[in-house]
């Protein structure tokens, strides 16, 4: 089993894949960087009280987020130490329990969580309560512009703001070919928890054919933690044979369990 996740969120699904009798191989196809600049990010975490709705699309965001205002002295439950408390007007949404539970791990109500943890969720759930309203939306450099597209024709006024980036880790390129290329260690499946990894396992492998990236899985199972992922692998022309049906690392092991009981 080859776990492609960055170095510092592995541990997880790792875990629960070991926990389950499968033998894990480690090798990040994504590495988090702070952004260039902290500029924009900074000046609306300063001017976070003018806002009426805060959007975090994942974990990262939300330790980029936290780890910033705590380097400026802010706090989303009290702006600065001597200011008022900005929970009265701000209301939070977040996709996917797992970016709800590291809010609420900083002691902020979420307000909106999206029945499925994709972006067209989330503007299912917000387009008809942002109208004539703020929004600032915090995520990666590179990101879909589904949010702040549809919410700005629903009529909200969305600031975008990048609190990360994700890059190529290029120490992973050799690993994972000498992974790939092995028959003993060729893992029987491997993980893909974002777009970004199959971009970057594509971009790893040096495979720029649709042709030659499903050579590259031949034999090999694909498990993608949801739809955008999946479509993303079919871009790429590297087929989906394991999906989770709930969009997050539980379901994405219960779907890989469920693939490989009806195998057996």
């Amino acid at each position: 089993m080859l776990v492609g996740r960055a170095r510092h969120q592995a541990g997880a699904l790792s875990a629960e894949l070991r926990k389950q009798g499968a033998l894990v191989i480690e090798i990040p196809f994504i590495e988090i960087r702070k952004p260039r600049s902290f500029k924009p990010l900074d000046s609306s975490l300063r001017n976070l009280h003018t806002y009426d709705w805060l959007i975090l699309t994942s974990v990262n965001g939300v330790e980029a987020m936290w780890e910033r205002m705590s380097r400026l002295g802010l706090s989303l439950n009290g702006k600065r130490k001597r200011h008022h408390s900005q929970r009265d007007s701000l209301r939070v949404a977040a996709i996917g329990p797992a970016t709800k539970k590291a809010i609420e791990q900083r002691g902020t109500r979420v307000d909106v969580v999206p029945k499925e943890y994709v972006a067209e969720s989330v503007v299912r759930s917000l387009k008809f309560k942002v109208k004539g309203k703020r929004v600032l939306l915090v995520r990666a450099k590179i990101a879909r512009d589904v949010i702040p597209q549809e919410l700005r024709r629903a009529g909200a006024q969305v600031d975008v703001v990048e609190a990360y980036e994700t890059v190529v880790p290029r120490a992973s390129r050799t690993r994972l070919k000498q992974v790939m290329n092995n028959p003993r260690r060729r893992p029987h499946i491997v993980t893909f928890t974002s777009s970004s990894t199959v971009k970057n396992f594509v971009e790893l492998l040096g495979a720029r054919q649709s042709s030659k990236n499903a050579a590259q899985l031949h034999g090999v199972l694909a498990a993608s933690i949801g739809p955008v992922t999946s479509a993303t692998l079919r871009d790429f022309g590297l087929p989906v044979q394991i999906a989770a049906k709930e969009f997050t690392i539980p379901g994405l092991v219960s779907a890989i369990l469920s693939t490989v009981a009806r195998k057996r």
